[in-house]
């Protein structure tokens, strides 16, 4: 079975494998197993009520329960750039006029912003390749939404993520050549690193403050601002099958674009409900429609997939996932269907998110 439960200490060895997978341009999950112990050490902080709203953070893990093994992670960060600036790039335009030689010109430029402080942020979404089959992908990234539902005094108005940009297997980033290098004197790589690893202080000291025209960068930077990478566009399919939107913020680095859109609007948020528990050991067929089913223990977490009927008040679980849960007949469960319609079973496999506790990453 593949149970969805907060992030423990003893988590370490198996997440710190799992970042040796990730690859360049995922900054959230970096293969650093002091930063890892730290991430993990303020999880389990958060869960424990010990933390500043700044300083929270929610690592969800994907546990393979008959191997014993975490397969993936997830995350939510409660409120970001209340502790250090959060920044991105926000596209927009200044127009250039002159009324003696009868020229009106729009130019497309990008501005250093801030706007995104306080907001709550969804990051850190990595999935084994190995375990990248069924509708794993999908547990992993929408859990996230069930909690905020169970949980919302947690959490912010407004919700964002940022998706992996452009780049290639080594690194190469069209937009950072075309900006970054000019500003930093480093590669992609080493500032993806360096942010991955929380340290972000140079980014205010070397970031232009003015605006940025794109006309003057190059035709290849121009090209990729907003896209998303290859493996990324599954789970950005996912996120704006929930509701967020691209409303012009893209990634200093990369260019990726950066979701968002109000938590309680969101399909998973909005669509939940509060069930009584039904134990049954009814028997579905493989083409049953699927549910996203969490008890509503806040410290011991524990959500999973399981099949019903066409009807979500008559959902039922066997004996087996209510014990994995930790609920009993009787008791209170939070579920939503796991896709908006269920006649879609979104055939393709979700691959990734890109954060640097502020991207999004990897599903497939």
């Amino acid at each position: 079975m593949m149970l969805i439960r907060p992030v423990r200490p003893g988590d370490l060895a198996d997440i710190l494998q799992l970042s040796g997978k990730t690859g360049i341009g995922l900054t959230s999950l970096p293969k650093d197993e002091a930063h890892l112990r730290t991430r993990i050490e303020r999880s389990v902080a958060t869960w424990e009520g010990r933390l500043e709203k700044a300083d929270q953070g929610y690592l969800f893990v994907l546990e393979d329960t008959d191997l014993r093994q975490v397969v993936g992670v997830s995350a939510i960060e409660v409120a970001v750039g209340l502790s250090e600036p959060w920044y991105n790039f926000r596209l927009g335009t200044l127009v250039h006029a002159s009324k003696s030689l009868n020229i009106y010109k729009p130019v497309p430029t990008l501005f250093l912003s801030n706007d995104h402080t306080g907001y709550t942020e969804l990051c850190t979404l990595f999935l084994d390749p190995d375990h990248r089959l069924g509708k794993n992908g999908q547990l992993l990234s929408k859990v996230r939404f069930l909690f905020m539902a169970a949980f919302r005094e947690h959490f912010s108005r407004k919700v964002i993520a940022e998706m992996r940009g452009i780049s290639d297997d080594s690194g190469h980033s069209p937009f950072w050549d075309s900006v970054g290098r000019h500003f930093f004197g480093m590669e992609f790589a080493e500032a993806d690193r360096l942010t991955g690893v929380g340290q972000k202080s140079f980014i205010a000291e070397l970031m232009p403050k003015h605006p940025l025209y794109t006309d003057l960068l190059s035709p290849e930077a121009r090209e990729v601002i907003g896209q998303v990478h290859p493996q990324t566009a599954p789970a950005r399919a996912v996120l704006e099958g929930e509701g967020l939107r691209y409303a012009g913020y893209v990634d200093i680095f990369d260019a990726g674009p950066t979701l968002e859109g109000e938590i309680d609007e969101l399909r998973a948020v909005k669509n939940s409900r509060l069930l009584t528990v039904k134990i049954s050991e009814q028997i579905f067929d493989e083409d049953a429609p699927l549910y996203l089913v969490a008890n509503e223990h806040y410290q011991d977490f524990r959500a999973a997939l399981v099949p019903g009927g066409h009807s979500l008040s008559k959902l039922t679980i066997d004996a087996a996932t209510a014990q994995t849960l930790g609920v009993t007949a009787g008791g209170k469960i939070r579920a939503v269907a796991l896709f908006p319609f269920q006649a879609c079973a979104c055939a393709s496999p979700l691959i990734d998110e890109h954060t640097d506790s502020s991207t999004e990453e990897s599903l497939a």
